[in-house]
């Protein structure tokens, strides 16, 4: 992942905390997201601690202007703390669950979690 890295990048859109918020809160048992993409039922899983993250956010600029549907737009789900397939393009949706489900990466024998910091790429 590290040679595709690209450094100093703006990213401007809803924190995932306001959605949250506007949808009236998660309920207790929820401890984990599945994020949809409109790209072939792609999801991808998280902890619900990392997608309410103070820097995590639903991105609809990238340095100022609209992400490109190359990129991911018009809405990418942005997760610095983990690592890239967890920050998924083309969101569709966001499911609030109690036990961790595997998506589409993770199926595919990446780590259910995706810590950068940890190595934790691959199961």
């Amino acid at each position: 992942m590290t040679r595709w890295s690209r450094l100093g990048n703006l990213w401007e859109g809803v924190s995932t905390r306001h959605l949250v918020e506007l949808a009236g809160g998660a309920r207790p048992e929820a401890c984990f997201v599945v994020a949809h993409g409109y790209d072939h039922g792609f999801t991808t899983n998280l902890p619900l601690d990392a997608f309410l993250a103070e820097d995590a956010v639903v991105a609809l600029l990238h340095d100022g202007e609209p992400i490109t549907l190359e990129h991911g737009g018009p809405a990418r789900l942005i997760v610095p703390r983990l690592y890239a397939w967890k920050s998924a393009k083309w969101c569709s949706g966001f499911e609030l669950i109690a036990e961790d489900r595997a998506g589409f990466w993770e199926e595919n024998g990446y780590h259910m979690h995706g810590d950068p910091w940890r190595e934790e790429r691959f199961r």
